[in-house]
């Protein structure tokens, strides 16, 4: 009768220290339309991409009171934080270009393109039940075979040069919880797409298409 209450003991004593479980979560693209046929052949590769040392971390990272942040132990990541934002980020350059090769960094060995966007994430900040808000520098960098077809090309005077760009999106938080921070980073970080795509659409130099 001992042996069982002491093992029934322990159980409790191990079911108590048990730790919480674990949730992982990801930030969520836009889909991209099936495309039927090409127009735009642009090869745009998006990345690398950098973070503030804070956030580049498995856990979840949010704002609390003034300068504090809270890290989330059993709140994490399933991939990592840059590749998250490089897939949303080259998803919606694609959806807005109608262009199929564009491809994260982070996840191909693909390495020959025309462009090349670097994305440096400046701030990120999101308060749960308040806001997110990113603050992004990105730079459109042609490859040397663009440049040097096109100030070959007969067809044009323009030689690509390089675009910086600064995108500020702030977006609410739509409920409570991690998925709706979640929600609101990746509405946030698809408008830091759009202003990329906006951009290459304004440029006056193209890649052939």
């Amino acid at each position: 009768m001992r042996l069982i209450f002491s093992s029934l003991l322990i159980s409790l004593l191990l079911w108590g220290c048990t730790s919480p479980k674990t949730s992982y979560y990801k930030l969520n693209a836009e889909p991209i339309p099936v495309m039927t046929s090409v127009s735009n052949k642009m090869r745009i590769m998006v990345g690398p991409v950098s973070v503030p040392a804070r956030m580049d971390r498995p856990q979840l990272v949010t704002q609390a009171a003034g300068s504090e942040v809270e890290v989330y132990e059993y709140h994490r990541w399933a991939g990592s934080l840059k590749g998250d934002v490089g897939r949303v980020i080259s998803s919606n350059i694609a959806r807005n270009l109608g262009a199929p090769n564009v491809w994260n960094f982070a996840q191909s060995t693909q390495a020959q393109y025309d462009y090349q966007v670097l994305i440096d994430v400046q701030n990120l900040e999101s308060v749960q039940d308040g806001d997110v808000v990113v603050d992004v520098l990105w730079t459109i960098k042609p490859s040397a075979p663009v440049i040097k077809n096109q100030a070959q090309s007969a067809r044009t005077k323009c030689v690509p040069q390089e675009i910086m760009g600064r995108s500020l999106v702030r977006e609410p938080v739509s409920g409570s919880g991690f998925d709706a921070l979640l929600s609101a980073q990746s509405r946030a970080f698809s408008k830091v797409g759009d202003d990329i795509a906006r951009r290459f659409s304004e440029s006056e130099c193209r890649s052939p298409t």
